[in-house]
Formats: C-alpha cells, sequence, structure tokens
C-alpha cells in the first residue's frame, strides 16, 4: 500500500504536458524511429512518457528529455522508452490473403520440382515474431510439399524494440495466441508447453533470425536481394511522404520475381519503374520485374 500511494504521490508531483512539450517529444520519435504521433494521439504519448518516468523517479518532462540524451546511459533509457511508444500488437496468421498469395501464386513460381535454391524472405516490424513464424510455417510447408525440391529459405526478422525481439527469440507464447495458428499447421509446428504456453518447434526456429532495425536505416540496410519482403501494419505509423521513400529504398532490395507485400490500404497510387502490382483483389503486393 505504501508503494501505490507513493506512484501516486509521483504522479500528481508531474508537470503537465503542454502542445510546445508534446510538439518536442513527438519529433524526436520521428526523427529517431519514423513513428508519427499526431495531435489526435497526445494522450497515448503522455501516458507512455510519464509511465516511464515514474518508473525512474522524474518527475518533469524537460528533466527526463535531458535525460535521455546523455551519453551512454541516456541511450540505454531511450531504448526502454521507445518499448513504451511503440506498438507490438500482432497475431499469427494476421492476414490471410496475403499469406494465400504467398503460397499459391507466388511461391509456385520460385519454386519448382528438382529445383536447387535458396529464399530469403524479411519480416519487416516483427514486434514479438508472430508473423516472422507465420512466414516461416508457410513457406517449409508449401516448399515441403513440392516433389523432389531442394530449397533452403530462412527468414529475417526485424523491429526496433530489444524487448519484442527477445520474446521471438524464445518462441514461446500465450495460450490466448494458439487457435490463431490453424490445427495443421500447429500439428507440425507448435509444442504445447503447459497449460497456459506453447512453443514454436526449434525446428522452424532455427529458420528465422531476429535483430533490431530501424526501417529509417533502410536505405543501408545489409539484407540485399532479397526473395520476398514482408511489411504489414509498419508504414502506416510514418508520415505519407516518408512512406514512399521507404518503400523505394524496399524495392531497391529486392531480387528480380521477388515480391513486397503490404498492409491493405496502408499506401495509395504508389508506383515504382521496377515494381509491378499484383493484380489480387484482397492482398497489396508488388512484384520486381525481371
Amino acid at each position: 500500500m505504501a508503494l501505490a500511494i507513493g506512484n501516486w504521490s509521483a504522479l500528481n508531483a508531474m508537470q503537465g504536458m503542454d502542445d510546445a512539450e508534446f510538439a518536442r517529444w513527438a519529433d524526436l520519435l520521428e526523427r529517431r524511429t519514423g513513428v508519427v504521433v499526431p495531435p489526435a494521439r497526445k494522450a497515448f504519448l503522455v501516458t507512455a512518457v510519464r509511465g516511464r518516468m515514474r518508473e525512474t523517479g522524474q518527475t518533469r518532462f524537460d528533466d527526463y528529455f535531458r535525460e535521455i540524451h546523455k551519453m551512454p546511459e541516456g541511450a540505454i533509457e531511450w531504448i526502454t522508452l521507445v518499448d513504451r511508444l511503440t506498438v507490438h500488437e500482432t497475431h499469427f496468421f494476421r492476414h490471410p490473403p496475403s499469406f494465400d498469395l504467398i503460397a499459391n501464386e507466388w511461391l509456385p513460381r520460385m519454386v519448382s520440382s528438382g529445383s536447387q535454391t535458396a529464399l530469403h524472405a524479411w519480416s519487416v516490424g516483427c514486434a514479438t515474431g508472430e508473423e516472422a513464424y507465420t512466414l516461416a510455417m508457410v513457406l517449409d510447408r508449401h516448399i515441403s510439399a513440392v516433389r523432389d525440391a531442394r530449397v533452403y529459405f530462412g527468414v529475417t526478422a526485424t523491429d526496433v524494440s530489444q524487448p519484442a525481439l527477445a520474446v521471438g527469440r524464445a518462441g514461446l507464447y500465450p495460450r490466448s495466441k494458439f487457435n490463431e495458428i490453424p490445427g495443421d499447421y500447429r500439428s507440425s509446428y507448435v509444442d504445447e508447453i503447459d497449460e497456459d504456453t506453447f512453443a514454436i518447434r526449434e525446428s522452424l526456429r532455427k529458420r528465422v533470425g531476429f535483430a533490431q532495425f530501424n526501417l529509417l536505416d533502410v536505405a543501408r540496410a545489409p539484407l540485399k536481394r532479397l526473395d520476398l519482403i514482408y511489411c504489414q501494419n509498419v508504414l502506416i505509423y510514418f508520415a505519407r511522404e516518408r512512406r514512399r521513400d521507404l518503400l523505394n529504398s524496399l524495392a531497391g532490395l529486392l531480387k528480380p520475381g521477388g515480391m513486397l507485400v503490404l498492409g491493405a490500404g496502408e499506401v495509395t497510387s504508389f508506383a515504382h519503374p521496377a515494381l509491378s502490382r499484383v493484380p489480387h483483389r484482397q492482398a497489396l503486393a508488388f512484384l520486381r520485374n525481371r
């Protein structure tokens, strides 16, 4: 009870965030991560920053702002704060039409009977890993179904949040997510640990590598000549004028025949001379021209 009283006392002592202070924090977040927090979401930013300030004993926004600019300790604190300010809500098989497109239309063109090749996919903004493991399940299952095909694949999964990436690497998820995975996939790629937890099988986890990466640095991305880039529910957090630059950079990382999958409605009227829109009613994707 004493701890709760102390927390409320600290909260009450905190200064309010006026519009100028909000603009300063929003600008910092956009410059460092690309994520845009519009004035309509001021309450979200204030709540997240205040929550972390309360944990560190800070009561003034300007003092905390200076604290995260100190090096090197400020860099560590910034990583923690970014984890509070970025959204990690995700699901297995979140957008079935996109995975159907990959499995039933794109992959058969990339993999044929008797082929020997390697496929490299990138899950952008993977959060806690559900999307990356879904990609790995889909690729593994449908490649295995091609007779005599000897195809190796790997998935690189990136996010700005280290805590989220740690969840992905562990491959342990709450039972509430169990039924997000279709039964025929669960039987091949999931192990039930107990009544509260299930795990992605090690054989699949080995195909997925997790790494911290800020999409703002995509022009300098170490990933090159990718076969598949899956970038859903990421661009919505960036300013519209920045989305086009990011998409142009992503297009440059694809091999001929490679595919870029986006979230439906994330971009409008996007065109690139090296890309062709995939004709699909429910999924938004582009193929790199050969």
